[in-house]
């Protein structure tokens, strides 16, 4: 062929395609939200598609590469224009749909599962969002998944004749595992394992795996136990070379360290901790002073001492960031023998410490204040009980220091309120367990003035320290430091909270000036009252979360305008960073690489977050197995909330939660009231609504889900 003729030729390819182009651009900017596939577009614009076999293709990727449309995967296209590209995580909350959780502060893009592109809860998603449409909110189609939030999941495996199947503990998980026969490991029908994944869900596809560890049978506590600490991730112990390195440390402590630090050890010292407390982190030294003031130390176990940078022990702790509280045992932060050990300050034993120290009058003024290294001898180790009756009784060991600490205590206590402080005074409860883990009963853990004794001291030591740093340098030329912040809390909700306290007949002021107070007038107004755990719970659930940053932005909660964690090392890292940073600058070193704390922060802010799911499913299944034992009886509940698909009862004996499902209510047809917070019957116009007072017995209980089925007794108040 001729250059003349290929010239030709090509320009009339060129033509074509410019044609193509402009036609494909006005097909799908006149259907923005609505993907094609090439078949589609092709007879849309009605042409033959042997025509166009080629250019059509090639056009659509000249398209896409130039940003002009969006490829949806599946071969389908979509305008890009009136679309927006964010990324972000998965949050699939029920079968029918899921949520994209971008990091900002907008709202959260709706997804329908069929729009998910295959992506699974947590996974990080790219998505095509679309503006809301007629008041709905934005809604998005998942257009790449960036990357798979993991790649193992915990679950009862089934058989059947040809294959296996595991069914997820994680509830936002809605497709069975499929595992071939020679990969279930030796497993028995019903086990709980852990299974990898090996091939992704795709089109007609459920997700394949092999096992890599089965945990035993379902039901069993340590399976069970087990199973929640694998599915948040949890180390299961420490690794050798960890524990060798803690081994490898001295209990000595030498006349030269001594030397470095002020000596307390002449000075009265005490712990006060829960009874099977095995960990004690924090002591108070007492002393009166000539001038009628107290001096009054908080020493905190000094883990930097023996936790050096780059060091194993250092990364593991790092890693962890946190310790973990499951309702029959403790995941640590530390090896034993650093937290347990070498760390806890134990009576009669000298302990290296990181201390502030306050003088203080009276009325609680802290008149001098110091920060630094300390060594102290405990002269007793008391448990919340035993302190509480020296408080109470004036008789005992060092009663009367212990009074006089609580009466200080109390007013740091007053004052705090004062400034405008938040009393959520949450109702927890634990488990009496038998020697295999199965629960007994549920006890609401009560709160006397010893737990509040201790509480005080600890947020003035931590209000303090993070004060006197922030206070070293004038104007904006900060030292970096490691923050607690919590911020303000958003109107909306706060203002939702306040519609949903009215029902109960207490009303709350939601403008900024007043909220603090409002609050602290509700919460001790609903003392001892039926809603009391609903109202404390969905308070906390309008506030925003309280976060480790290196910005100093305040504690809305404790009405603090500088607060850090200092009194906790051997549970959590962010303390230890805390006493880093104390003693660099205590030693006129300069101050720290920004951005280095802050990706530090964000990972224990996560890794705090991971622990607090774990400690509220392990105890959401130990409610479950209670809830088991009981099935035959009515339980007096309060509606704590109502959804389209069920409404959730808080049973008040023992705080555990279930669902009375909407296809459960048979007496009729009922609509959801989204605004309103209730369901009405069609027919009936019977109503349930939030902070409704109700009568249910359990239905049905679900180990592997930690959910608990209820339904509305025959004498229940709404019949």
């Amino acid at each position: 062929m001729s250059q003349k003729r290929k010239k030709k030729k090509s320009g009339k390819s060129g033509g074509i395609q410019e044609r193509l182009r402009a036609k494909i651009l006005s097909l799908l900017n006149s259907n923005p939200g609505t993907a094609f596939s090439i078949k589609q577009i092709t007879k849309k614009l009605g042409f033959r598609r042997k025509d166009y076999n080629r250019e059509i293709p090639y056009v659509l990727m000249l398209l896409q590469e130039s940003g002009k449309i969006v490829h949806l995967g599946s071969e389908k296209y979509s305008s890009s224009h009136a679309a927006e590209v964010l990324i972000g995580k998965i949050d699939h909350v029920n079968p029918r749909f899921a949520y994209l959780l971008t990091p900002d502060d907008r709202e959260d893009i709706y997804i329908k599962t069929t729009d998910l592109n295959y992506a699974m809860d947590g996974d990080l998603v790219k998505v095509k969002a679309q503006g809301p449409v007629k008041g709905r909110k934005p809604e998005g189609k998942v257009i790449e998944i960036i990357e798979r939030a993991k790649d193992q999941f915990v679950g009862r495996i089934e058989f059947s004749p040809r294959f296996a199947f595991v069914i997820a503990d994680n509830r936002k998980i809605y497709q069975d595992i499929f595992v071939k026969l020679d990969a279930t490991k030796g497993a028995a029908h019903n086990d709980k394992v852990i299974v990898k994944i090996t091939e992704w869900p795709g089109p007609d596809r459920s997700p394949e795996g092999e096992v890599i560890n089965v945990l035993g049978p379902a039901g069993d506590n340590e399976a069970e136990i087990h199973s929640i600490m694998a599915e948040f991730d949890l180390p299961f112990e420490f690794p050798q070379h960890v524990e060798k390195e803690a081994e490898k440390i001295s209990e000595k402590i030498t006349k030269q360290e001594i030397e470095k630090r002020k000596d307390f050890r002449d000075v009265l010292t005490f712990t006060i901790d829960p009874e099977d407390a095995k960990d004690f982190d924090d002591a108070l030294s007492f002393k009166n002073l000539e001038n009628g003031n107290f001096e009054i130390g908080v020493h905190i176990a000094d883990v930097t001492h023996y936790v050096q940078p780059g060091t194993i022990l250092e990364q593991e702790a790092f890693d962890r960031a946190t310790s973990v509280y499951l309702v029959d045992r403790t995941v640590p932060m530390l090896p034993e023998r650093l937290s347990n050990g070498l760390c806890s300050l134990r009576p009669k034993e000298d302990k290296l410490t990181f201390a502030a120290v306050f003088e203080m009058d009276e009325e609680a003024n802290v008149i001098k204040e110091w920060f630094g290294r300390t060594i102290i001898h405990s002269d007793r180790r008391f448990t919340y009980e035993e302190a509480q009756g020296g408080i109470e009784t004036g008789v005992g060991d060092y009663a009367k220091e212990l009074q006089k600490l609580n009466d200080l205590a109390k007013k740091l206590r007053k004052e705090r309120f004062n400034r405008g402080a938040v009393n959520f005074e949450t109702t927890e409860v634990k488990f009496k367990l038998d020697e295999k883990g199965k629960p007994l009963g549920v006890i609401p853990k009560v709160r006397k003035d010893a737990h509040k004794l201790i509480e005080e001291f600890m947020l003035l030591a931590n209000k303090k320290v993070a004060t006197f740093v922030f206070g070293m340098k004038k104007g904006e030329d900060k030292n970096t430091f490691v923050y607690r912040t919590h911020d303000f809390p958003d109107p909306e909700k706060v203002g939702t909270f306040a519609q949903f306290a009215k029902r109960f007949g207490h009303e709350l002021k939601t403008d900024q000036g007043a909220i603090s107070q409002s609050l602290n007038k509700l919460m001790t107004s609903i003392e001892g009252k039926p809603e009391e755990n609903v109202l404390q719970q969905l308070a906390i659930r309008s506030m925003a979360k309280a976060k480790y940053t290196t910005e100093a932005t305040g504690h809305f909660g404790l009405a603090f305008p500088h607060y850090t964690h200092f009194t906790s090392p051997i549970r959590r890292y962010p303390d230890m960073m805390v006493h880093r940073l104390l003693q660099h600058y205590l030693s006129k070193g300069k101050s720290a690489d920004k951005n280095d704390y802050e990706e530090k922060c964000i990972h224990s802010s996560e890794r705090e977050k991971r622990a607090a799911d774990a400690e509220r499913a392990s105890i959401k299944y130990k409610q479950v197995e209670f809830m088991q034992s009981v099935e035959d009886r009515p339980f007096d509940g309060i509606i704590s909330g109502v959804t389209e698909w069920g409404i959730y009862v808080e049973i008040v004996e023992t705080k555990c939660e279930g669902m009375v499902r909407m296809v459960d209510l048979k007496d009729d047809y009922y609509e959801f009231d989204e605004d309103n917070y209730r369901i009405i019957g069609r027919r009936n116009k019977k109503m349930y609504t939030l902070g409704d007072k109700v009568v249910v017995t359990v239905k049905n209980t679900d180990i592997d889900r930690r959910t608990i089925d209820l339904e509305f007794a025959e004498k229940d108040s709404k019949s």
